[in-house]
């Protein structure tokens, strides 16, 4: 069972991050980066997954400079709510919320005994994992799943730092199908797949959860962090 600690970012902010132990033996560490929903039931259910994989795993609270102990639904009111806090943090000054997962990052590899890090993020965690694999350091693999933003131009145009794995839906309608073509066309080195899926499909709580397209991303995923990071 998890729970929530403080990081200290490059600055002196403290947030607070949800922090899994696996029970067993240590095979490395994984970053979760959160929806625009918060540190939410849903994204400590994915760190105690992955911490019963035997990884390290460091949910932090991407939201606290804007807003603490942000935990949304997904009804059509904390869609709003979400999209606004998003909206706001977005706009923070310099590297915004980057180095707070910096921090992440590196209490997750003392926590781990310095083995490998991966990171991963849904939605607008999509987005920040992928600006993470282009910016940040002590990052040994990067997952995405439907990264709101990822495959706009500004975003394209950064060049990844390890290996990323990019999951999308065919359906999202906040994702361009198009645009996850030119992704993928742009980044042949990034391993592209796209599920006949909604947004927001590996979610359990969502409407949008589509259970074999979760299953293969989570398969894939897995594989994925065995191979690069323990």
């Amino acid at each position: 069972m998890g729970s929530f600690v403080d990081l200290t970012s490059a600055d002196g902010f403290q947030l607070p991050a949800w922090v899994v132990q696996p029970e067993g033996p240590v095979r490395g560490a994984v970053v979760v980066l959160q929806e625009i929903f918060g540190v939410n039931a849903h994204i400590r259910a994915v760190a105690e997954r992955l911490a019963a994989r035997g990884y390290v795993t460091v949910a932090p609270a991407t939201f606290a400079r804007v807003e603490p102990n942000v935990e949304l639904g997904y009804s059509a009111q904390d869609m709003e709510a979400g999209i606004a806090l998003k909206a706001r943090t977005e706009s923070l000054p310099g590297a915004g919320v980057l180095p707070d997962i910096q921090a992440a990052i590196d209490h997750a590899a003392q926590l781990s005994g310095g083995l490998k890090v991966g990171i991963v993020g849904f939605c607008w965690g999509g987005l920040l994992t992928w600006r993470a694999a282009c910016e940040l350091n002590g990052l040994a693999a990067a997952v995405c799943y439907y990264g709101g933003g990822m495959t706009s131009g500004a975003e394209v145009a950064r060049t990844p730092r390890v290996p990323v794995l990019a999951h999308f839906g065919s359906r999202d309608h906040f994702i361009p199908l198009d645009s996850v073509q030119a992704f993928g066309r742009a980044h042949p080195e990034v391993e592209v797949h796209v599920y006949d899926a909604d947004h927001g499909f590996n979610c359990d709580q969502r409407g949008s959860y589509d259970e074999a397209a979760a299953i293969a991303a989570r398969e894939r995923t897995l594989a994925f962090f065995a191979k690069h990071v323990g």
